[in-house]
């Protein structure tokens, strides 16, 4: 009997230093790292899982990762939530909620999870600002310049760029102040994830774009149809503020 009980005791030692050894996977271990593996035509892959079944997890630690196959990311656990290594479009982040993405999700636009206020596009004064750029990131350009051209009509005025400028919101202690009017492209993506970010209401609501196309109409948009329209610029129409990563 004595030698069945030394081999066990054998087999229990060789499974403690395989458990607690260092590993090294197609090549010689790191002497920092527990797991080295090196390939030159394969890969590494995590357990995937949609957003349920993320969440279903019991206990997560910090440090988990996962590749969610809801949002296409992989995401870690930092110890009080998930987060993902790329953003995505509803994702709640820098302060609103993120409604386009570009560059892999690396880059994108942030809306405000509510109105600002309605106010008129003019401080006063129907001018030419030449805000005439469109596209994505123009939007705040052309706040800088109706500000810098329209803060002199009225020096108290509270006009549609000034409104979303000056917006600001505090999230987990950061402050995010760098909001502006969006251009009408992107004031057309906004919308057209109105649902994603919230606080749209039902009605039919005219929201100014910083785009003009004259001395006295600026570009707008329907929240209710999505369409692209000119708006008086002494109209007292939606804003909704946003910025971008």
């Amino acid at each position: 009997m004595k030698q069945p009980m030394y081999l066990f005791f054998a087999f229990l030692l060789l499974a403690s230093v395989a458990v607690n050894a260092q590993i090294g996977i197609g090549t010689t271990q790191a002497a920092s790292a527990m797991l080295d593996v090196s390939s030159t035509n394969k890969g590494f892959l995590p357990p995937r899982m949609d957003s349920t079944q993320r969440n279903a997890i019991t206990s997560p630690v910090a440090g988990l990762t996962i590749y969610n196959t809801t949002m296409n990311a992989y995401q870690v656990y930092n110890g009080t939530g998930w987060y993902s290594t790329v953003h995505y479009i509803g994702e709640s982040f820098g302060g609103g909620i993120v409604f386009y993405v570009y560059d892999n999700g690396q880059h994108g636009l942030i809306g405000a999870t509510a109105d600002n206020t309605s106010s008129l596009w003019s401080n006063g004064i129907y001018r030419f600002t030449g805000t005439t750029g469109d596209g994505v990131n123009a939007g705040a350009m052309n706040t800088e310049l109706i500000i810098a051209t329209q803060m002199a009509d009225n020096q108290l005025g509270n006009f549609a760029a000034k409104v979303c400028a000056d917006y600001s919101v505090t999230v987990a202690g950061i402050t995010y102040g760098d909001w502006y009017l969006p251009s009408k492209e992107e004031l057309h993506l906004l919308i057209l994830q109105k649902a994603v970010v919230g606080g749209f209401g039902t009605g039919n609501k005219v929201y100014y774009s910083s785009t003009e196309i004259s001395a006295t109409l600026a570009w707008s948009e329907l929240s209710s149809t999505a369409i692209p329209g000119s708006a008086t610029k002494s109209g007292n129409w939606f804003v909704r503020a946003v910025r971008s990563f």
